[in-house]
């Protein structure tokens, strides 16, 4: 009996090392805890707006997407690109364009960014998800069939994700180079995309720029009216309309004196303040996402304080994110945070954090907590 015991004991001392090397290879056991699984305290921004991959489909592990985060970023929205950028030989030769401003050839919708999303952020710890909160783009916001695709990307990753965007509806250099139809602010496809956010809690993030590149100084943006009778049509889908409708090219409204009433023309910020005073819009925010955008609010002081005050006025109605495309090191990655500089040196303490932390903590959440509520309604 003595040596039975005494043999089972034997046994134990050298099986058990073994099965410990074997669960650490096969990934049950992880021989190092991993860094960064919940938010750091202290943390400068949550990102409302990144893109984990790029124009064509590739960017950073998600675990190294999280490393770069580090401790200086509490939360991420996580989503791809939903265009790629297609590759013709006869148009560019040897030549692999990885941005749409590369190469002539058209742009496609790739649905495959929601399934690749989906299983990036399930790879992940319970702990390291709490980080993150996925989005879904793969759509055609023209196709009547878009908002059939978002349920389905919903049935199959049920738990996953909490929005749906960045996705683009006019957009500077970009909706002349997707094929097929143009998207536009009247399709009834969109209507169909902003009812079922409303009703699913899907948070929604939208790039529709407030007017047509180079344009007419003094003119009302083309793409205004339109914009706010699309968002006025669709109340119960919180949403945020991107880089304040601001582009590469298109430049914040300028003042302007009609020849025929001598009325002055409100200016960028202005426009933004009606919007915000608006009983009917109050369930639209703004993001000052881009170092595209930073530049026009960075670039005059007087401008800045202008912003700031409007920030400081309406704090709970802006959030901060990156725009930032598959990036690659912290150099890239926190530059436009260090490029708003001169903004945050003007926000008022509550402002600044509601900005860059609390509102994103506050529509993430809420969006978390109706979707999930969704999905259990309506079950597999």
């Amino acid at each position: 009996m003595k040596i039975t015991t005494r043999l089972r004991q034997t046994a134990l001392r050298l099986v058990l090392p073994c099965l410990a090397l074997v669960l650490v290879a096969c990934g049950s056991v992880s021989a190092k805890p991993p860094r960064w699984t919940t938010a750091p305290e202290g943390y400068d921004f949550n990102d409302a707006h990144v893109h984990l991959t790029n124009y064509v489909q590739e960017g950073p592990d998600i675990r190294g997407f999280l490393e770069l985060m580090g401790n200086r970023v509490g939360r991420s929205a996580l989503f791809g690109i939903p265009l790629q950028q297609s590759w013709s030989y006869q148009n560019s030769g040897a030549y692999a364009p990885s941005y749409y401003l590369q190469s002539d050839a058209p742009l496609y919708y790739y649905s495959f960014t929601d399934a690749y999303i989906a299983m990036a952020y399930r790879s992940l710890s319970p702990a390291q998800q709490a980080r993150f909160d996925p989005m879904i783009t793969g759509f055609n916001p023209a196709d009547m069939y878009a908002a059939d695709h978002i349920r389905r990307v919903l049935r199959a990753f049920p738990g996953v994700f909490v929005g749906i965007g960045e996705f683009s509806i006019h957009k500077e250099f970009v909706s002349s180079k997707v094929s097929g139809e143009v998207a536009s602010l009247t399709n009834p496809a969109l209507d169909r995309i902003l009812d079922l956010a409303g009703e699913a809690g899907l948070l929604v993030l939208i790039h529709n720029d407030i007017d047509m590149p180079f344009a007419k100084q003094g003119a009302e943006p083309v793409y205004l009216t339109q914009m706010k009778d699309l968002l006025k049509r669709h109340r119960n889908a919180t949403t945020i309309w991107a880089h304040m409708g601001l582009g590469r090219v298109i430049r914040p409204v300028q003042r302007g004196i009609s020849d025929a009433t001598t009325e002055r023309s409100p200016d960028h910020v202005e426009l933004v303040e009606a919007m915000l005073e608006d009983p009917a819009l109050g369930h639209v925010h703004f993001d000052i996402s881009w170092d595209e955008v930073a530049k026009y609010i960075v670039a005059d002081p007087d401008e800045t304080r202008r912003v700031a005050e409007l920030i400081n006025h309406y704090p709970d109605r802006f959030l901060f994110g990156t725009d930032e495309v598959a990036p690659r090191d912290p150099k890239q990655y926190f530059k436009i945070y260090e490029q708003y500089r001169p903004l945050w040196e003007q926000l008022t303490p509550e402002a600044s954090a509601m900005l860059r932390k609390e509102n994103y903590v506050r529509l993430f959440d809420q969006a978390r907590r109706k979707v999930r509520a969704f999905e259990t309604a309506h079950p597999r």
